[in-house]
């Protein structure tokens, strides 16, 4: 379906195919935003959703903590990006339009494009000021795809005799994770400077100027950076005072992590048994030792295949009454949905379509085979680390451990130990991804933090109490394993084909304390986990 086509259910497409449509779109933007008369009403980042045939009709409905909406979806129409979606509620005699937009940025283009020029001259402005005797030189926001530069950062040179320092600059209309990724930009375009730069300069440095208030991301891994490879400073713009002022980028404070206590997966199936059961009961028979069953918490346990939780138990206090029941719910992503006796059926025909759709040699066109690529990979991982990666513990794996508290990046994939015990933090990408190195960064940084945190183990502990305990180890972590005072290592692992090529730039830019390596798989690692390439940090050649 191209631009300007209609899926429209009176033109002969069934309920079916315009339930498909629609969440063909919501796989391909997990990040998507419903609007409604141009306002934003859900982010599909935190909203749920259900979508499919009843009655005849494909029927819509989503919820948030704000509020719910059920419509009948009678047209859809794929536009640019963007996907309208004629719906009618019930009781309403005129159809209404909704669209769902790929992100919940809703600027106009002249809109993005005019703050973006508002602000490379008040950019320009400032640093004339600031640097007396410095040429301000080349600013820019052109895109430039070959070197992975795009238009929401400013980018220059600062000249003063043959000294030179890049400079990068991102404003405060922008997203928090367009701001968050100003870091790996300005390594890249050193890195450029560097490459380009003529005999009469020598780039010693890099400037990143983030807006006031926003500077903590980019201060906590600078301060991990290689400065003997270069000078890296960070400066924070108050837009509206034009001041600008250096951020001490070495001194941000304590590191907020926050570890919970480690708890019995097998206690958290033992309580959720009986409704992990009436879901097995309508899993297809045959497919049913291919759930994975997973224990989130204490008193939530998940129904998983290959990686994507279609199906969950929360055991937790009944309503009016100090009874426990189980509150089970199903759908995959943020299509959840209460499971009851009236709506049975629906959950039997959603899970036998989940795994007729989602196995190795799979359609790729199907939404439910490209749902959640991450952690179909984290759980190919999971299972087989041991074989992939033998010098790691297999039998020590944790998914998903909440070491973090700041933002989105409150999980990291896996966490394990090395046969020395040594923690080792492995973050994973089935897709391109330029910011790969810095948000692995961000919890190795935490894991480290978490690590060094140690304290005396109790004298009841018996022989070797004298030993010091991580804040893992005293979670609950590693039970019978001791956990190495030495720093993590690091391990990023993508499909070879997907590995951005700005990621080892940015990697060897990395402190020489941070130990890393990058592993690329096969492409059909669905089916077969094997290593095509590995680089790591005490590789000269490529140093």
């Amino acid at each position: 379906m191209g631009p300007g086509d209609r899926v429209r259910a009176g033109d002969g497409a069934s309920p079916a195919r315009l339930a498909q449509t629609i969440e063909t779109y919501l796989a391909d933007h997990p990040g998507a935003a419903l609007l409604e008369d141009g306002r934003v009403v859900f982010d599909m980042r935190t909203a749920h959703y259900s979508v499919g045939e009843s009655h005849g009709r494909c029927l819509l409905q989503l919820w948030s903590d704000e509020r719910n909406i059920v419509r009948t979806v009678v047209d859809v129409q794929e536009r640019a990006q963007c996907l309208r979606l004629v719906t009618r509620r019930m009781g309403a005699a005129k159809p209404q339009s909704l669209e769902l937009a790929p992100t919940s940025d809703r600027r106009t283009p002249t809109a993005r494009d005019t703050a973006r020029r508002n602000y490379l001259r008040l950019l320009e402005r400032v640093l004339t000021r600031q640097f007396i005797g410095t040429k301000v030189d080349g600013l820019r926001t052109a895109m430039d795809l070959e070197h992975s530069f795009g238009p929401a950062y400013v980018r220059g040179r600062l000249l003063k005799g043959s000294a030179a320092d890049a400079v990068i600059g991102v404003g405060a209309s922008e997203s928090g994770s367009t701001i968050d990724g100003v870091l790996t930009l300005g390594i890249l375009w050193l890195d450029y400077c560097r490459q380009h730069a003529d005999a009469r300069h020598h780039f010693g440095g890099l400037k990143v100027i983030v807006p006031a208030g926003a500077w903590r991301t980019t201060a906590e891994r600078m301060a991990w950076l290689n400065h003997a490879a270069a000078n890296f400073e960070l400066w924070t713009l108050d837009e509206r005072s034009e001041e600008l002022a250096p951020v001490d980028f070495r001194d941000t404070g304590n590191i907020e992590s926050h570890l919970v206590h480690a708890f019995s997966p097998a206690a958290a199936l033992e309580r959720c048994q009986s409704g992990i059961d009436r879901l097995l009961s309508l899993v297809p028979d045959a497919a049913r030792d291919r759930v994975e069953v997973r224990a989130h918490s204490a008193t939530e346990v998940g129904l998983c295949l290959h990686g994507l939780e279609f199906a969950r138990v929360r055991h937790g206090a009944a309503a009016h009454s100090f009874a426990r029941e189980d509150e089970v719910t199903f759908g995959a992503g943020a299509n959840e949905t209460p499971l009851s006796a009236e709506n049975e059926s629906i959950c039997r025909d959603l899970f036998e379509r989940l795994f007729l759709s989602r196995h190795a040699d799979g359609a790729h066109a199907d939404p439910l085979f490209r749902m959640a690529p991450e952690r179909w990979l984290e759980s190919r991982l999971r299972a087989g680390v041991a074989e992939l990666l033998p010098g790691l513990r297999g039998d020590l794996v944790y998914t998903q451990v909440p070491a973090l508290s700041t933002g989105d990046r409150g999980m990291l994939d896996l966490l394990t130990l090395d046969r020395r015990g040594r923690l080792v933090v492995l973050e994973l990408k089935a897709g391109e991804d330029l910011h790969l190195p810095l948000q692995a960064l961000d919890y190795w940084i935490r894991v480290r933090a978490l690590n060094a945190d140690r304290q005396a183990a109790s004298p009841s502990a018996g022989p070797g109490s004298d030993a010091s305990l991580s804040a893992f180890e005293r979670n609950g972590y590693f039970g019978g394993a001791e956990v190495s005072a030495l720093p993590p290592r690091l391990i990023l692992a993508a499909p070879a084909l997907h590995i951005h090529p700005a990621n080892e730039p940015v990697l060897r830019c990395l402190s020489p304390e941070i130990e890393w390596e990058l592993i690329a798989l096969g492409e059909h690692w669905r089916r077969e986990l094997k290593i095509v390439f590995r680089k790591r940090s005490g590789d000269r050649a490529h140093r």
